[in-house]
């Protein structure tokens, strides 16, 4: 993607394959956005694909052409490439943590109303539907957030300190989806971006001293069978 709107404009139009590209990019995008609001309407389990072809006007072989099922329809993502684009933009020296943060914020800023709701539908059904959350875990692993965080740094993604990084990112999504999950309603970009915030003031309670009087804390004089209240 471009980083200006316009950018080579005559290019792309007189350019059969790219223009198939973009078509099917479209097509596929009009997609998604029906399977997900048939989601937030009808919930995930209800909808079936035949439903989703009928939404869009499109018979159910063009579906599959597209996507090999409603699952893939919510793990396609073209928001991405957004905040890939934002944050090629973020000015040389930013901090690392920043640039992220500004990435993120950027690319959704620039989405249409319709797509920042159905973009939170998305990440609701991460959450909540088993096969799509494993899906996400397998597909968004600590060395593929390695791997991109190592381009940006100019550092090898074997860097202890780049999979450190990319380790606390992924942790930074997971604490955010369990932020939304405790509190309905609450979007999930704003909850990602808060956890960002506060850890850039250093990783929360890294230096806190243990409790030892807190109410919950086991003995450590006590038996195992004591300790987990089972029985000698």
């Amino acid at each position: 993607m471009q980083g200006h709107a316009g950018c080579h404009t005559a290019a792309v139009s007189t350019d059969p394959s790219g223009l198939r590209e973009r078509k099917k990019a479209r097509t596929r995008a009009g997609l998604q956005r029906h399977a997900l609001r048939l989601f937030r309407d009808r919930g995930y389990a209800e909808t079936t694909v035949d439903d989703i072809a009928a939404a869009a006007e499109v018979s159910r072989s063009t579906f599959f052409r597209y996507f090999a099922g409603k699952e893939a329809a919510v793990l396609y993502d073209d928001v991405d490439p957004l905040m890939a684009q934002a944050f090629a933009e973020t000015p040389p020296g930013t901090p690392l943590l920043a640039g992220l943060r500004h990435a993120l914020r950027t690319a959704f800023e620039r989405l249409p109303a319709e797509k920042r709701e159905l973009e939170e539908v998305r990440m609701e059904l991460a959450r909540t539907v088993p096969e799509i959350r494993a899906a996400l875990r397998d597909a968004f692993t600590v060395g593929e957030i390695a791997d991109q965080v190592a381009v940006g740094v100019g550092r090898d993604g074997d860097d202890l300190e780049v999979l450190l990084f990319a380790g606390v990112v992924a942790g930074a999504r997971l604490a955010a989806q369990e932020l939304v999950r405790r509190v309905p309603g609450r979007s999930y970009i704003e909850a990602l971006d808060s956890v960002l915030a506060r850890l850039q003031d250093g990783v929360p309670l890294a230096d806190h001293p243990i409790d030892a009087t807190a109410p919950d804390r086991p003995d450590p004089g006590a038996s195992p069978a004591v300790r987990t209240g089972g029985s000698a």
